[in-house]
């Protein structure tokens, strides 16, 4: 999610509770009386794992055994001597596993954001066991034989929208799977799933291992001109934490390096944190990741062709909004020709302001952060640092919470007495207008070594209903940003705060879901989709009126003045020829990585991506947002073939403010509730287009987009 993924984690922990007061004589009889929490009922609030009692030995001896009651469950399908119908196969089928799924959620979700060694390692070892059970279930014929009966007779079922489109979607999932191949082919697929699933953990450790062990250390004070104090006194903390005392540590986090990118005066350390960044993954030593790019690249190739498609991007896209590789190159490089020319006009204007500062050097990448910063400085007469005191963040939270509450009524209460995986997390009870409760929301904010860089939402429960009662969903949000230093909260940047919203937004679909099955429910969504209700609300983050309710100063309580807020307002498309093109960029290698591909025998990576860049046009200036060794949108999360989504969302996101705008009331009643009971609520049970113009009253324009992009 905006970093996407849309994604699952991973997470751990075991308690080994002896039978007190008893004689245990021998081994056997003392494994009896040892519980494992994964098996056990969560005995907490609302149902949350008990981190606390979680540990890393649990895991595999806890997924064996709910692997063993899922294929109880599947079985108990097959053989039912009754006539294939929805309910005793369908609805069945996705009430099954719910031991492996919430054990697999927690597993998932910690080896993302509270991972180490021993989490790692779990991870290896339960990875090839998961994908064969699943790929059991989905080339079981017996299985499909009767989905199949149920999909070719479905007429007959009477079956509601929600009922229809989970029959549909579990057929369509079986045959994309591979239910219909022979068994020769079944076989093969089968191999080739267990390999990905290990290439992608493989590929994630690395970009870990890589970004964890680079430092740019500091020891003279010389080298921090041009760099605020809060940036300064982070790296002076990283330095202590790395037994550094009396130095300063940068680290190729994004907190960390984009800073010291924007404001350092140091030319030459400028490019070496940059280069050290662009260059993590690719040091041809034991954390590469080139060949397993070749190899992941190959054998998805290898997956689509047995499947019976041309190449991986038609397989992938015949379930999203746009269909067709030729549909998604038609939208991106219609929008990167428009943003290169922009970012080719925003290059003569910071080489001419480098002039006009005295020097003669020709802008360079590592230079564009630096003086785009110090232009807009001159230009609008404010940047980050004075926009900082206004964004602290927990009064950043509490604007999305504002924000939420105002649109769709719904209220976030902190809640203490509930177990968290790290002591960073907060966690929020979050009810309805009337106090019915709606879920359970952790929001975990700061950057730390055993977490994957960037930011996203997760499950850990997904919102459902069994037997009559709705199931709670338990949401977490994650983000990277640095942590308070020297008694100072800890103040976001603009990009930033627009982030929790952003992820805040994801939020929202998976805590509002009013659908029944757990297939369909919260994000469960056309993956080119999924980004709309989470860049819608970025809009609100900087709109004028919003501002205004929670951009107070941090030590003063002043309201943010008019006077910035219009500086805000009148920069918002300073520099989006760079913003625009850097990300288009990584949009089009991931299209390029799984459409152009001709010899899966001998491919260069290095070479490939280059060709790639220089046929879309990229100036040197601006480098790729992300580069093939540490893309982990494609390579380890959800995103191969999806990571257009972002700007496909964001044609339907600028649409549909600009709907509330219309209004003159970004918090218009009629347009909010439309969009929760069309857009929140529905998660995957209706089409989604269908579901944009039931909010809208028609097909979302680009005009919106471009208009606020300055792409015209």
């Amino acid at each position: 999610m905006k970093n996407i993924k849309l994604i699952l984690l991973f997470y751990v922990v075991a308690i080994i509770t002896s039978c007190n007061n008893v004689n245990i004589k021998n081994n056997d009889k003392k494994s009896e009386n040892m519980k494992n929490p994964l098996l056990e009922e969560f005995n907490t609030p609302y149902g949350v794992p008990p981190f606390n009692d979680i540990k890393p030995s649990d895991y595999l001896p806890a997924i064996k055994q709910a692997i063993q009651q899922h294929n109880a469950e599947i079985n108990k399908i097959i053989n039912n001597k009754e006539n294939p119908t929805f309910k005793n196969t369908i609805e069945a089928l996705d009430y099954s596993g719910e031991l492996l799924d919430r054990i697999m959620s927690i597993l998932e979700n910690l080896t993302s954001a509270e991972t180490n060694d021993s989490l790692q390692k779990v991870e290896k070892e339960v990875s090839p066991i998961i994908t064969e059970h699943y790929n059991n279930i989905s080339l079981n014929n017996k299985l499909f034989k009767r989905i199949k009966s149920v999909y070719d007779n479905k007429e007959k079922f009477k079956l509601n929208t929600e009922q229809n489109t989970l029959l549909e979607k579990y057929y369509k999932d079986f045959t994309r799977e591979g239910a219909l191949l022979n068994d020769s082919d079944k076989a093969k697929l089968k191999e080739i799933n267990k390999k990905l699933a290990m290439l992608s953990i493989r590929f994630g450790d690395n970009v870990l291992a890589e970004t964890n062990s680079y430092k740019l250390i500091i020891s003279d004070k010389n080298d921090l001109k041009g760099l605020p104090q809060s940036v300064i006194d982070a790296a002076a903390d990283k330095a202590k934490e790395d037994s550094l005392d009396g130095k300063w540590v940068f680290t190729i986090q994004k907190p960390s390096f984009i800073p010291f990118l924007m404001y350092s005066e140091k030319r030459e350390l400028r490019k070496q944190i940059q280069d050290a960044y662009l260059k993590h993954a690719d040091n041809d030593n034991k954390y590469d990741n080139k060949q397993i790019i070749k190899d992941i690249i190959r054998l998805r190739h290898e997956k689509a062709n047995i499947l019976g498609y041309k190449n991986y991007a038609y397989y992938v896209l015949e379930e999203n909004m746009a269909k067709t590789p030729d549909k998604v190159y038609s939208l991106i490089n219609k929008l990167m020709k428009a943003s290169v020319n922009k970012a080719i006009k925003e290059r003569e204007i910071l080489q001419n302001y480098i002039k006009s500062l005295g020097d003669t050097f020709k802008l360079q990448y590592y230079d564009w952060w630096y003086y785009a910063e110090k232009y807009k400085k001159q230009k609008y007469n404010f940047n980050d640092e004075v926009l900082k005191p206004y964004f602290e963040l927990n009064n950043v939270r509490n604007g999305a919470f504002m924000v939420a509450n105002k649109l769709y009524g719904i209220n976030f209460k902190e809640i203490k007495n509930i177990p968290v995986y790290n002591p960073d997390v907060k966690t929020f009870l979050v009810t309805d207008t009337n106090n019915v409760e709606l879920g359970i929301l952790y929001m975990d904010f700061f950057v730390r070594p055993g977490k994957s860089s960037g930011a996203w939402m997760t499950a850990y429960r997904k919102q459902y209903k069994k037997d009559g009662k709705n199931v709670l969903p338990i949401i977490s949000t994650v983000f990277n940003f640095s942590r308070p230093s020297k008694g100072n909260p800890s103040l976001l940047t603009l990009e930033e705060v627009e982030t929790v919203f952003h992820e805040f937004g994801h939020s929202l679909q998976g805590l509002l879901s009013k659908c029944t099955y757990k297939k369909l429910s919260g994000t469960s969504v056309a993956q080119d989709f999924v980004e709309l209700p989470s860049q819608v609300m970025e809009n609100w983050a900087s709109d004028p009126q919003v501002l205004k309710l929670y951009a107070k100063n941090y030590k003063t309580g002043e309201i943010m003045p008019d006077s910035l807020i219009k500086k805000i307002e009148q920069a918002q498309q300073y520099n989006q020829g760079f913003a625009t093109t850097e990300y288009l960029s990584a949009a089009i290698l991931d299209m390029d990585w799984h459409t152009k591909i001709t010899d899966f025998d001998n491919i260069d990576v290095r070479k490939f991506e280059n060709e790639s860049i220089k046929n879309m046009g990229l100036i040197p200036e601006i480098k790729i947002r992300y580069r093939s060794t540490y893309f982990s949108h494609i390579f380890q999360g959800g995103y191969a073939v999806g990571y257009y989504g972002y700007v496909w969302a964001a044609i339907l996101d600028a649409d549909a403010f600009q709907a509330f705008k219309e209004t003159g009331d970004v918090f218009n009643k009629k347009y909010a509730d439309a969009f929760r009971s069309n857009i929140l609520e529905k998660g995957g049970t209706v089409d989604p287009m269908k579901l944009y113009v039931n909010f809208r009253g028609r097909q979302p324009k680009i005009d919106a987009l471009m208009q606020k992009r300055g792409l015209e």
